[in-house]
């Protein structure tokens, strides 16, 4: 449950499908992203902590690559499951955008 907590950051995940289409620098990262640089290092820095990302030191800069290329197939098989789901997931008392009950199950 950590990973998918840790990519639910549209940041975070935005980095991923970054890093997705090669090593990029920070400072490549904070212009596809549009985000100032102190967020993206420390997004780049937490998926670090969780080993989804590793940097390759180049002179004085440091290149980030993703270093579990299975998670790009995570990610487009939950994709594809909330494509075919719809608004189901959504829509689920449990875990969608609007909690009412206040019975929720913890994620």
């Amino acid at each position: 449950m950590a990973l998918f907590r840790s990519l639910a950051d549209p940041a975070r995940l935005a980095i991923v499908h970054e890093l997705a289409r090669g090593e990029r620098r920070i400072v490549d990262l904070t212009k596809a992203l549009g985000l100032a640089q102190s967020t993206v290092s420390a997004h780049v820095a937490c998926l670090r902590g969780c080993g989804l990302v590793d940097l390759r030191p180049v002179g004085r800069q440091s290149l980030y690559r993703l270093t579990q290329p299975a998670l790009l197939g995570v990610l487009a098989a939950a994709e594809q499951l909330l494509a075919e789901t719809g608004t189901a997931v959504d829509l689920c008392p449990n875990y969608g955008t609007e909690h009412t009950s206040g019975n929720e199950v913890p994620a």
